[in-house]
Formats: C-alpha cells, sequence, structure tokens
C-alpha cells in the first residue's frame, strides 16, 4: 500500500504487514487503527474518543444478511482496545430508535435502549457516543480530542476557522452534550453537507470517516495535519505564545528539589477528604504555560474538552509562592497554603450549589486535581497513580489547545453550567458508582527496604497486590529492577539504596515523594545473618550488622517520619526483626543484639510518633530458609553448626521445630505485614511473631 505522505504534526504508525495479516477482518482492521491512534496523546487521551466499523454478519434468529457495527464500549480505551472492549450492535436497530426519542430531556432513557440493539452478546456495555456512530452511514469512523482540532473548536470564531482551514469540505456542529441527539444533528450536518470528509464539534473534538480502516486512519491524519500547520503558522507569525514570558523557570534539578519539598504538604492539603496520590511534571509545555503572561487568565477559564475537566476538575489552583520561597519551614508554608486551598474548596463548593439541579448527585470532594506552581512545575492528585498521571496528560492536552486556540483567535471555555451538566450527569454518577471497590492498601503509598528478593520482595509485592503504589529499594539496584519489571510504573518504582547512609535513604525518599507525591508505609526488611560465637566474631561483623539493622532503621525513620508529619495524615512503619530479637542463643552475640536492638526502638518509635497517628510495629520471621537470600552461605553453615546438623537438614529441622509443624514462607511474613497495615489499624508497638510458634520466643 503506498503511503500517502510522511506526517510532520503526527506520528504515522501503519504498518502495512501487519495490516495484511489481518485479511479482510474489518474488526481486526479496526482495532489495529484505534491502538495506533491512541498510542499518540496529542489525537487522544487515555479512555478518550471512540471508533467503530460496520460489517455485514448473519443473523443468528433470522439466517439473514444483517449490518452490525462495532465501537468502542463505555470506559474503554482505543490505545488499548481490544474484542472485549467493544459492542457489537444491529445498525438498523440502532437507528430506529429515532421512532422513539422525544428529545433532549430523554437522552438518559436512550442509553438504556442501546441494550436492546445489541448484536453481540458478550459485548461490552455501549457508550453514550454509540448514536454518534450508528447515525452516519460510513464503514469506519473515528471520533478524536486532538490537541489541534480541539484548538479550533474551543476558539471564538470556531465555525469561521473551520472553513478557512478546509474550506467546504469540513462541517461544523455547535457544542451540545454527548448523546442521540448529537448523533441526529452530525446526521443532519453531513445530510446538509454531502460529501464532506469529517465534522468538528464545537468545544468538544473531531469526527473523521473512510471506506476502509486505512482511509479513515489517512483521512484522519490529514486532517489533523492540517489544523496542526494551520496553527504552527500563527504561532510563527505571532512570535510568541501565551503573551509570552512572566516567570523564569528554575533550573532543573531545582524544580525537583522543590518538587521533592512541597509535594507531601500539597498531597495532604489535597487530601483532606479522600487520601490521593501525586504526580509532578515539569515539561517544556508545561513551563511554557505556567510561566506565561496569560496564565493568570487563562487558568480560571477552566478546560473545554468534557473529556480533560471530567479528569482535572473544571480549573486548577494556582500557588501564589515566589519560586525561590524557603521551603524548609513547613509550618509557615502551610500558613500559606491553607488560604489558598480554603478559597478554592468554597469555590467548587459555590460551583455546585450554583448549578446543581434537584436530583444532582451528592458534591464531590472538593480539592484541587491540578495545582501550578510557577518556576516550578505542576502538580496533580487523584486516587491512585494511573488516574492521577492521566489527568495531568489531560491538563497537558488542555494546555495545548489554549495555547493553539489563543494563536488563532481567542480560547473559550464551556460554560459552567454545560461543565456541571457533564461532570454531574447522572450516568456519569451511574459509571462511578459501578467501580470496583478500592483494595485494602488503595491511595497508600509505601517504600521497602531489601526488596530486591526474599522477604523483602514479598512484601512489597503483597502491598501492590492489596492497592499500594510502591518503591522497592535494595543495596542491588538490578535486583529491583528486576523485581519491578513485572509491574508498570503507575504500580511500582526501582531505587537502589544503600540503608547504612543518610545521603542514600534521603534520595530514595526523594524520589518516592517525586513519584507518588509522599510515603505512608515504611517497612525495614533490607538485612542479612552472621551467626558466630563471642569469640569469632570480629568488629566488622558487629558494625556490619548494627549499621545495616539498627542504624538503617533509624534513618528509614527519621528521614520517613518527616514527610509524614508533612502529610498529616498519619502513617506506619513495620520493621522486620527476629525472634533472636527474643530469645538468647550460642553463636547469635552481633545478630542477636541488632534484632533487640529493631525491637526495642520500634516500641520507643511507637510512644513518641502516636501523636502524630504514626504506627510502629514489629513483624518477627524465623526458620524462613526458602526463598530468602540469607540462608545463603556462612548463615546456613553457621545455624547448621549450632545445632549440630548438616546445611542440608536445615529445611526439615526448622519446619518441624515450631509448635504448628508449618514451613515458613517469605509470603507468610508479608503476610503479617499487611496485617499489621490493614487489620490491625488500632494497634502500634506491638510484636508480631510469624514463626509457626515458637515457644521461647512468646512474647513476655
Amino acid at each position: 500500500m503506498e503511503k500517502l505522505k510522511t506526517f510532520r504534526y503526527v506520528n504515522y504508525l501503519w504498518d502495512d504487514e501487519k495490516a495484511a495479516s489481518f485479511g479482510d477482518d474489518q474488526v481486526a482492521l479496526f482495532l489495529y487503527r484505534s491502538n495506533i491512534l491512541g498510542a499518540d496523546l496529542r489525537i487522544t487521551n487515555y479512555g478518550g474518543g471512540n471508533t467503530s466499523c460496520k460489517t455485514i454478519e448473519k443473523d443468528p434468529l433470522t439466517n439473514e444478511e444483517v449490518e452490525v457495527m462495532w465501537v468502542k464500549g463505555s470506559g474503554g480505551d482505543i490505545g488499548t482496545l481490544t474484542r472485549k472492549g467493544i459492542a457489537g450492535l444491529y445498525t438498523e436497530r440502532l437507528r430506529n430508535l429515532k421512532n422513539v426519542y422525544e428529545g433532549l430531556e430523554d437522552e438518559d432513557r436512550m442509553v438504556g435502549l442501546f441494550d436492546h440493539c445489541i448484536y453481540d452478546l458478550e459485548s461490552k456495555a455501549p457508550s453514550i457516543d454509540t448514536p454518534l456512530h450508528g447515525l452516519l452511514p460510513f464503514r469506519h469512523i473515528d471520533h478524536l480530542h486532538p490537541d489541534a482540532l480541539i484548538a479550533v473548536a474551543a476558539a471564538k470564531d470556531s465555525e469561521a476557522i473551520t472553513k478557512e482551514i478546509w474550506g467546504d469540505t469540513m462541517g461544523w456542529v455547535p457544542w451540545q452534550r454527548p448523546g442521540f441527539d448529537l448523533g441526529l444533528q452530525l446526521e443532519k450536518c453531513l445530510h446538509d453537507n454531502p460529501g464532506i470528509r469529517g465534522i468538528v464539534l464545537g468545544s468538544h473534538g473531531l469526527f473523521t470517516w473512510g471506506d476502509t480502516s486505512y482511509e479513515c486512519y489517512i483521512n484522519s491524519l490529514e486532517v489533523i495535519e492540517m489544523a496542526s500547520e494551520y496553527i504552527a503558522k500563527k504561532i510563527e507569525e505571532n512570535g510568541q505564545v501565551f503573551g509570552g514570558q512572566k516567570t523564569e523557570s528554575l533550573p532543573a534539578d531545582e524544580r525537583k528539589n522543590k518538587a521533592a519539598q512541597i509535594m507531601p504538604l500539597l498531597r495532604g492539603l489535597a487530601s483532606s477528604e479522600n487520601r490521593m496520590v501525586g504526580h509532578f511534571t515539569d515539561s517544556d509545555a508545561v513551563l511554557e504555560f505556567i510561566n506565561s503572561n496569560d496564565l493568570e487568565r487563562l487558568a480560571p477559564l477552566g478546560t473545554s474538552c468534557p473529556d480533560h475537566f471530567l479528569r482535572t476538575k473544571i480549573q486548577p489552583l494556582v500557588l501564589t509562592l515566589d519560586k525561590n520561597e524557603d521551603l524548609s519551614d513547613s509550618k509557615a508554608i502551610l500558613e500559606k497554603l491553607n488560604p489558598l486551598f480554603e478559597q478554592y474548596r468554597q469555590e467548587y463548593k459555590e460551583y455546585y450549589e450554583t448549578c446543581k439541579h434537584p436530583n444532582s448527585p451528592a458534591m464531590r470532594d472538593p480539592n484541587p486535581v491540578i495545582i501550578i506552581y510557577p518556576g516550578v512545575g505542576m502538580f496533580s492528585f487523584s486516587k491512585d497513580k494511573q488516574t492521577t498521571r492521566v489527568a495531568s496528560e489531560f491538563y497537558v492536552n488542555a494546555i495545548n489547545v489554549m495555547r493553539g486556540a489563543e494563536a488563532i483567535s481567542e480560547y473559550t471555555s464551556l460554560p459552567r453550567q454545560e461543565a456541571f451538566d457533564i461532570e454531574y450527569w447522572l450516568l456519569e454518577e451511574a459509571k462511578l458508582q459501578r467501580m470496583p471497590k478500592e483494595k485494602p492498601l488503595s491511595r497508600k503509598i509505601a517504600i521497602v527496604t531489601g526488596a530486591g528478593g526474599g522477604i523483602g520482595q514479598a512484601i512489597a509485592d503483597k502491598m501492590v497486590a492489596e492497592g499500594a503504589v510502591v518503591v522497592y529499594t535494595d543495596l542491588n539496584g538490578e535486583a529491583v529492577k528486576s523485581a519491578t519489571s513485572k509491574y508498570s510504573k503507575d504500580q511500582a518504582v526501582a531505587v537502589q539504596c544503600d540503608v547504612t547512609n543518610d545521603e542514600a535513604i534521603a534520595e530514595a525518599f526523594k524520589q518516592t515523594v517525586l513519584a507518588f507525591g509522599g510515603v505512608d508505609i515504611i517497612v525495614h526488611s533490607a538485612g542479612l545473618a552472621i551467626s558466630k560465637s563471642l569469640e569469632e566474631t570480629t568488629l566488622k561483623d558487629w558494625d556490619l550488622l548494627e549499621n545495616v539493622l539498627v542504624k538503617g532503621q533509624f534513618l528509614l525513620a527519621k528521614t520517613g517520619t518527616e514527610i509524614m508529619k508533612k502529610q498529616n495524615l498519619g502513617g506506619d512503619i513495620v520493621n522486620i526483626a527476629s525472634k533472636n530479637g527474643l530469645v538468647a542463643g550460642p553463636n547469635n552475640v552481633a545478630y542477636g543484639t541488632a534484632k533487640a536492638a529493631q525491637q526495642h526502638m520500634t516500641r520507643l518509635l511507637a510512644a513518641e510518633l502516636a501523636a502524630d497517628k504514626i504506627r510502629v510495629n514489629v513483624v518477627n520471621p524465623d526458620g524462613v530458609i526458602v526463598g530468602s537470600k540469607i540462608w545463603e552461605g556462612e548463615w546456613a553453615e553457621g545455624r547448621a553448626k549450632a545445632n549440630g546438623i548438616t546445611v542440608e537438614e536445615l529445611p526439615a529441622f526448622y519446619a518441624k521445630r515450631n509448635l504448628l509443624n508449618e514451613i515458613i514462607l517469605p509470603e507468610d511474613i508479608a503476610n503479617g505485614v499487611f496485617a499489621c497495615l490493614a487489620i490491625l489499624n488500632k494497634s502500634t508497638g506491638n510484636i508480631i511473631n510469624v514463626d509457626g510458634g515458637m515457644a521461647n520466643a512468646f512474647p513476655r
């Protein structure tokens, strides 16, 4: 297939060989097109837009050939769309809904009627945009939210600009909330303008089409390219964007340092109703906007595209702090931040009270999602890392839209009432209510030492499984990279860290804050074991154990609790000690002493930190041989010697000596930590033994 041209402003990803492998499977080709369009966030955001195709299928009831429309289902993402994420509907039945449609007040009922049009019984729930595809006759259709097109759509004189760019080849319809009537408006636009290649939706996005998946794809890219070229030319003519620069950015390293200092404070304030996870970006596009003369004018206007403000709230919070503000005094900074957050919450409440309807859902969290710090960068906060990262990406798209609209005309946002009617739409509320129940550790941020393998990795894995976002740290950087390779960056990140070095620990916490916004859980699992008699124990042995086990625990607590106190959300510290801290045995003077120190430090910190709602507990493993790095090398040899057995006999020996006669696994220790975090949530200063029952280790 001959390439039409190389596109300058959008990615060109179509692979003829891969497309050919689908043969004439139009659904597969539609999914392939969807995925490559969704791979470029300038073309459409995560979860935004929708795509479709129409095929001829055999009706299982009549055996007759019928047209079926395949379209992205509700809540899906075209970039990751699969067959399971689409809906298959009888096209004729969908079009026949025109016979029962009773006007704009009937929109919500119509969504329920889509189910009566289902052809494929394994369909995903059809989205509100289904009729927009069904009422158009084309075989392949794209509905996208490209930055360049929304810039045109959100411009003050959008219709005239549409005609200037594309002449008579593009239609235009004014803003209207998505639904059945908007589908009718698209149908009418096509009827009144036969031969057009697409339609611009005012303040919303773009519809384009083609007879084949490839032709649809190329048509979409060409239309986007024309808008992009037009905007680029206007920016070049103007010579500047957003009214030029008002604030100069700090150097990159200073921006990161400032972000790491202030993010826990912002997180605490943004979590006044629900705990949030954070994201930070200081990309060039963000800095250009937040440092501009027009920031003060444009930011309060809010976003235009519904997909944008549903994820970012109607407008951001702009901090009035100087970029060179000394952030070391948290109390003083909070005195400056608190009024800004209170004002934002009050304005959001006024927006809700002014625009609400008698049947509107209750007001949601009034805290900001997007927070702007001129000279430094942009923060976002939401329920999990993926959601907050996507919110940030959406606001970057909104910035691009404002940039383009201001270059070609004047940016306009949706009226507040229109925005409210989307944000608090009953169908949107129903979608939120259908979301799965959050996991026990959702919204929590954890850092785990010794997570490159064994017990530490099992603990970190357990926390990810239970909903936390986790920073895996270990002296062995490659080990934690391997341990986190099965997760996305929205779930876990790897940081190399020497727990005996205060600078390394400070850097690990800095990376934790920059990745997720703060910290809620600290688990000190890094460790090693040396089994020697007093005579054989060297000062080097002693110092190594004290440094890794005791000094490391102290440094983690000292640095981590400083962040926890900034957030004012409480927190958890769980230290992995050992039965040997409670039981006196031979050839164990250095290790047993260090473990006892860990245990007593835990009690001391529990007493000191309780006023800040920071709980500190100990989990004591014993005999964790399978999967434990400690049982490699000299430690195993030492314990075998102390018990008068061979190394090969150790697993059976330890499995049989506890009261329950159970083999203890790393996963069992992870369950003990989870119990401290999620079940025993009113306990602190405790020692939990996970050892199968060792009578001589019973705390007393």
